[in-house]
């Protein structure tokens, strides 16, 4: 390993920002980027004296391999992220667009929405699996966080609280508990596990993510964020009281007037609800 690379596997060790899936992702894009830069001929760099000269260096590699311009920009959050712990935190512009950047593309994809049923559920076995896809239906939720979500401390009246370390980026959000369905679901979460998180007895959350891929998997589940677009779908439409693009509605450029505005409250709604911080990533769930 490098010294670029120790001085950035130190600083990640050091500093738990975020959820474990945004720690792991940033650790193996920082390491990525001292390989890729040692292989530019930066042999000695070390972390302090980085400077936009290196990073203009990497962004080029990204965009010469053709990635996506979410991936870079998912790249570039955590170099920003480097840069404030060394103390540059204005090193890299927070624009993107002056980084020649392309915006992210979310309409274009294809329908991931899933429902889930007693017929799918039937094939999983272990009963935290189980309970936490019926989070995933019923609020939207993140895998992580319907694993590491502890009823007793989350369900607060009519508000579902999620706390920081369940969330991605660290970020804690408040859902409504809109539903008979969802209030049920509360009622059965804490009777099962109370003031524990969904993870069984004696399992790290690691084992338990495991045990709830093998489960999906040996059932026939796949891409059960699809229920986190289903999610979004249903509320659109709660919202609206239409359809969304992705699920046979109206395109966003046909609307007018009022209905243009009631889009406009329904997808920032669905923002905040989802626990993303623009309006825009809407569409991937909704078109």
């Amino acid at each position: 390993m490098s010294k670029l690379g120790t001085d950035l596997k130190t600083m990640c060790m050091r500093n738990k920002d975020g959820s474990e899936a945004t720690q792991a992702a940033r650790f193996l894009t920082l390491q990525q980027c001292a390989r890729q830069l040692r292989a530019s001929g930066y042999n000695n760099i070390r972390a302090p004296n980085l400077t936009m000269k290196h990073v203009m260096c990497l962004l080029r590699q990204w965009q010469a391999a053709k990635l996506s311009a979410g991936t870079i920009k998912n790249r570039m959050a955590h170099l920003r992220w480097m840069a404030e712990k060394v103390d540059k935190p204005g090193m890299i512009p927070k624009d993107n667009a002056e980084l020649g950047i392309a915006d992210r593309q979310y309409a274009g994809t294809p329908n991931k929405a899933q429902v889930l049923d007693d017929k799918r559920l039937a094939g999983i076995t272990d009963p935290y699996t189980k309970m936490s896809l019926r989070l995933q239906s019923l609020f939207g939720l993140r895998r992580e966080e319907s694993i590491k979500i502890v009823m007793a401390k989350a369900a607060q009246g009519n508000l579902l609280y999620l706390d920081g370390p369940w969330c991605n980026g660290g970020r804690p959000r408040v859902e409504p508990i809109r539903t008979a369905a969802q209030r049920a679901g509360v009622r059965d979460c804490l009777a099962f596990a109370g003031d524990r998180a969904l993870i069984a007895p004696g399992k790290s959350y690691i084992q338990q993510r495991n045990t709830y891929d093998g489960q999906c998997k040996a059932a026939g589940l796949s891409n059960m964020h699809g229920l986190r677009h289903q999610y979004a779908q249903t509320r659109y439409e709660e919202l609206t009281n239409w359809k969304c693009p992705k699920a046979g509605g109206p395109a966003r450029d046909t609307l007018k007037g009022e209905d243009q505005e009631t889009d406009r409250m329904a997808r920032l709604t669905i923002s905040k609800e989802l626990g993303h911080c623009r309006i825009g990533i809407v569409a991937t769930y909704c078109g």
